[in-house]
């Protein structure tokens, strides 16, 4: 699959249309036409803003073999919170999030 294949099917697994995609990505709709109707990959810069759109990193949009798992602001913002957590804190929170037979921390 090539990138601008790649795009569309992100694009649609979401039900986005090209003008929610430009707004999500905050790049002007004739851009992403642009690429479109000429068939060549988006420059780097606008990449990357496509892959902050869909909540991707590029390493993920390049992953063809495996589902790319879509990740919220929020879940993001949790993870982020989390690895900082010292690991009685992190246990107390699986605790509260999953119950107390939740897996071992790794």
């Amino acid at each position: 699959m090539n990138v601008i294949e790649r795009i569309r099917q992100l694009k649609n697994d979401r039900g986005w249309t090209d003008y929610r995609l430009a707004s999500e990505a905050m790049i002007p709709q004739s851009t992403l036409a642009s690429i479109y109707e000429r068939n060549t990959p988006p420059k780097l810069d606008i990449l990357e803003s496509l892959c902050h759109a869909f909540g991707i990193t590029l390493a993920q949009f390049f992953q063809e073999d495996e589902q790319t798992e879509i990740v919220s602001e929020d879940e993001r913002r949790i993870l982020e919170c989390y690895r900082t957590l010292p690991e009685k804190k992190k246990r107390a929170l699986l605790d509260l999030l999953c119950g107390s037979d939740s897996r071992p921390l790794r």
